[in-house]
């Protein structure tokens, strides 16, 4: 299939953009069988689909001739699910109907409403923009939807997982019933399915994704580094690759935030993109990559999809991607349209299997290697210096005129050395990286400790989650037991039925005596008793793990009460000392309890409906010590 059937104006606006032969989706839209039918189709990222669906409504756009169609009100509408991606597409549809004289309006949350509405109010041919703004015109009457004839529903599974569904159908349920609906959507999940059925008539299914060519463009690679020395990865991977464009994805706006702040103080052109900055400022951003006055962008998933960057080159996921969706999705802004790309996920030591099992989820063959050191990057920087220089320059007499100059000053190997430093000088310094091995990721576990606390003493207490412990009074309660400070007091593990937690091994001894000289009956806090654990809390987890988490075991102090959620409340109720019976059978047997705990025996839990909500005691579980209605 190629695009000798089109109009001649569409014909033009492709050949200007250097388009000469379809994509694999392109020419699948443009088949015989597909034409004036309700499409449902798969496409990978980066597979022209945008330029795809423009091409499949130009018989809905445009007459026989080849001319645009005259309407008082828009013929085409696009939804998309992001402000990125709707922009995206309205400029890939401008220039593509440029010739023919469409007018592509744009409405995305974040923009001048009142703008929008003036923009559609004078002769919109295609809407293009997100569905709560879109839906917001409509419900206002500035969205006049009676001449539509046809209707793009982009990234449709992206838009229901964010919880459009309600825009999306109002807005089919008010556009014409002979419309034209075209439905692309990366995956087809059941309520995909559902929306096809109820608002598509006779829809052609098109599959273009081929999971073994998906990944064909983009080389992937998974970087093993130390949990503290993520941020150093990332300036030596920059570094190494110094790539035209560089896109840096995290997971939180905080983290995005910092970042930017890291790079900005090293000397990279950094721009930040994520949910807190106005539509304004992420529009300059990306300008600003597009103009190349900046190179690295880091971004939030915000970014993920719509993001169209021809010079990207390389993707970074310096926090690992939720799952293996959205992997592929911030992968794909590289590898474009046949361009080559690489996507590199940085793994601290502890997520490696995690990224692993994404990776074999995904269908994704990674290459597993080292964060770049300073040498590797020192020799890339050689190499890319003679590239450079081995080019081919125009020199004018003046230029020649200084070499001379230069020469008579000092030697060509002088000079050479002075013009390596030169070049040099502008680019950021590489960091340090710790050796990646055994010897080095032993180390890193123990940077992890607090200051103070590489060697320390793990004590017991005789309570846990069953009693209500709650680090919120259990410090207090160690400093007052143990006469210590809390900043003298380390990790607490709180468990089933027992808590531990650590105490530097210089003032154990002081603590253990306190403990003895505090301890007593007269309260609940005075009768909890300490003691050093030698095990300390793993060989306990897995001792529970292997008795069946404890079920069948006694309580440790059997004279001790229940204690409340804080130390100034009532005791409410005793630990019994008979050993817990066999589980009844069944899957889910409720859960045998002790008279006097709130159930009114051994019945299980009272089951609260939803009518309930609202009543006394409803914000509180049953069942539990301490966690009846409030008093009056």
């Amino acid at each position: 299939m190629t695009f000798a059937d089109l109009p001649a104006r569409l014909k033009d606006a492709l050949a200007q953009r250097d388009y000469s032969q379809p994509t694999d989706v392109q020419a699948a839209v443009l088949e015989p069988a597909a034409l004036g039918r309700d499409l449902i189709v798969s496409a990978q990222t980066g597979s022209g689909k945008t330029v795809a669906f423009g091409l499949a409504m130009a018989a809905q756009l445009l007459d026989e001739a080849g001319d645009l169609r005259r309407a008082d009100s828009p013929l085409a509408l696009v939804i998309a699910p992001t402000r990125e991606l709707a922009l995206q597409v309205s400029r890939e549809l401008a220039w593509l109907y440029d010739l023919s004289g469409a007018r592509v309006a744009t409405c995305v949350g974040g923009m001048n409403p009142s703008h929008e509405r003036k923009v559609l109010r004078s002769g919109a041919t295609i809407v293009v923009g997100t569905p709560g703004r879109l839906r917001d015109h409509l419900e206002r009457g500035a969205l006049d939807l009676s001449a539509l004839s046809a209707i793009v529903l982009d990234e449709a599974d992206e838009m229901l997982d964010m919880g459009f569904r309600d825009e999306l159908e109002a807005i089919l349920e008010a556009s014409p019933d002979q419309r034209r609906t075209l439905m692309f959507s990366a995956t087809m999940p059941r309520p995909i399915e559902a929306l096809a059925q109820r608002y598509q008539r006779n829809a052609l299914r098109i599959a273009t994704v081929d999971k073994g060519r998906s990944h064909e463009d983009i080389s992937y690679q998974a970087v093993t580094v130390s949990p503290p020395e993520v941020e150093n990865a990332v300036v030596n991977l920059l570094r190494f690759h110094e790539a035209e464009t560089a896109i840096l994805f995290c997971a939180t706006r905080d983290s995005v935030r910092r970042l930017h702040a890291t790079l900005q103080e090293r000397g990279f052109s950094v721009v930040a993109l994520s949910g807190e900055h106005s539509q304004q400022e992420r529009n300059q951003a990306l300008q600003a990559l597009r103009d190349r006055r900046a190179r690295v962008c880091v971004a939030t998933d915000v970014a993920a999809r719509g993001i169209d960057l021809p010079s990207l080159s390389l993707v970074i996921h310096v926090e690992i991607p939720r799952d293996a969706e959205t992997l592929q999705h911030r992968s794909g802004r590289t590898g474009r349209a046949g361009k080559k790309g690489t996507a590199i996920l940085i793994v601290p030591f502890p997520r490696r299997k995690r990224v692993e099992s994404m990776l074999r989820h995904a269908s994704i063959n990674a290459l597993w290697t080292d964060a770049p050191d300073r040498e590797a990057i020192m020799a890339q920087d050689r190499e890319r210096l003679m590239e450079t220089l081995m080019q081919p320059v125009e020199v004018t007499d003046a230029d020649r005129e200084l070499a001379e100059r230069l020469l008579t000053q000092k030697s060509p190997a002088e000079l050479a050395a002075m013009l390596v430093h030169a070049h040099r000088s502008k680019m950021p310094e590489p960091e340090d990286m710790m050796p990646n091995n055994p010897e080095a990721r032993q180390a890193a576990q123990k940077e992890k400790h607090r200051a103070g606390f590489e060697d320390t003493v793990w004590f017991r207490m005789d309570i846990g989650r069953r009693q209500n412990a709650d680090p919120r009074w259990i410090l207090p309660l160690l400093c007052r037991r143990g006469h210590v400070t809390r900043n003298e007091i380390g990790a607490i593990r709180i468990g089933a039925d027992e808590t531990y937690f650590q105490i530097p091994t210089a003032i154990a001894d002081k603590f253990a005596d306190a403990t003895q000289r505090t301890a007593g009956t007269e309260s609940d806090e005075e009768a909890i008793r300490f003691e050093v654990s030698k095990d300390g809390p793993r060989v306990a987890a897995r001792a529970n793990r292997r008795d069946g988490a404890g079920r069948d075991r006694p309580a440790h102090n059997p004279g001790v009460k229940v204690h409340p959620r804080g130390p100034h409340g009532k005791p409410s109720g005793e630990r019994s000392d008979k050993p817990r019976g066999p589980k009844p059978a069944g899957k889910f047997p409720p859960k045998a309890k002790a008279d006097g705990e709130g159930n009114g025996g051994a019945g299980g839990k009272p089951k609260f409906k939803p009518k309930d909500r609202g009543k006394p005691g409803f914000h509180k579980k049953p069942g539990k010590p301490g966690r009846g209605p409030k008093a009056n």
